[in-house]
């Protein structure tokens, strides 16, 4: 049977399109979500390194073929609950698929750009994490409703004081890295943890905007509920040793910290309590008066 010139190019057009087409791959990053999927007949693997492995390259393999790739996080408990949604067997690969698709790509993402899925993942659990917490963070916010004294929105105003004392607190401390962290009692044990790294050479000031978002919004629940937190400050600048001060969230302000509340609060683990050797080094100040110890 003859072919014509179109019929032989047909698979190469098709080819393109193919490259042409984005994909996401959604992975099991820890060995529990990864032991949660092994539940499943149709999940083809046995231990979680092989499976990270065999993403890698299946992550590679896409890559040699020019597909512009997003690494994503599959939730075993939340593809359950998908599953049971829309009455899908969850044990076919058709049904993770279809959750990877619909549900995985439309959340924290990460461009595969050839790094190992060691140095990847951190940083893809980081950002899931951050999304997570500016989103609790906007939900308290979004509770506050109205001031009963002058009508103004609650978390709007929450919002905006938040964002002057950040600006504050950058302009004061000055030149160097400054390494803030910011943290909020939510319900529960696990407090709001929002981390922003910032950076001012010259005058100039660095930051990522995502990340001053999620600060923002985490210190603005706080203010605006009036919930135990508070912010820290690292700084370093060369041949210094390390400055560390803080501030505590009371009555809907911020309130500077005493060199000895600044050592116990950089002391602790915010998540768990539990007390942190102190480094060596480190310089512990009391925080710098911002004029926010209280609501205007």
């Amino acid at each position: 049977m003859a072919h014509t010139d179109n019929d032989r190019r047909r698979p190469t057009a098709r080819r393109r399109l193919r490259n042409e087409t984005p994909s996401t791959v959604a992975v099991l990053a820890d060995g529990r979500d990864f032991a949660a999927m092994r539940r499943y007949d149709s999940f083809h693997f046995d231990d979680h390194t092989t499976y990270l492995r065999q993403m890698e390259g299946h992550l590679r393999a896409l890559a040699a073929q020019g597909t512009y790739t997003s690494i994503a996080l599959f939730d075993p408990v939340d593809y359950e609950e998908y599953c049971t949604d829309l009455h899908l067997d969850p044990d076919t690969a058709l049904s993770r698929t279809r959750y990877t698709a619909e549900v995985a790509a439309a959340g924290t993402k990460v461009t595969y750009d050839g790094r190992p899925l060691t140095r990847l993942l951190p940083h893809l659990v980081h950002e899931a994490e951050q999304q997570a917490t500016w989103e609790y963070a906007s939900a308290l916010l979004a509770t506050g409703g109205d001031c009963a004294a002058c009508g103004e929105d609650i978390g709007r105003a929450a919002f905006a004081r938040a964002s002057q004392a950040l600006r504050r607190i950058v302009e004061a401390v000055g030149e160097g890295r400054h390494h803030l962290v910011c943290s909020v009692q939510a319900e529960g044990d696990t407090p709001l943890v929002a981390v922003l790294p910032t950076e001012c050479d010259d005058g100039r000031l660095q930051l990522g905007e995502a990340a001053a978002l999620v600060f923002c919004t985490v210190l603005a629940a706080g203010l605006a509920t009036d919930r135990p937190g508070g912010v820290v400050l690292r700084t370093t600048l060369p041949g210094r040793p390390d400055t560390v001060r803080g501030w505590g969230l009371k009555d809907g302000g911020l309130r500077p910290l005493s060199e000895a509340e600044v050592f116990a609060a950089y002391c602790t683990d915010a998540r768990t309590g539990e007390p942190v050797p102190p480094e060596p080094g480190v310089d512990y100040s009391a925080g710098i008066d911002l004029g926010m110890e209280e609501a205007d």
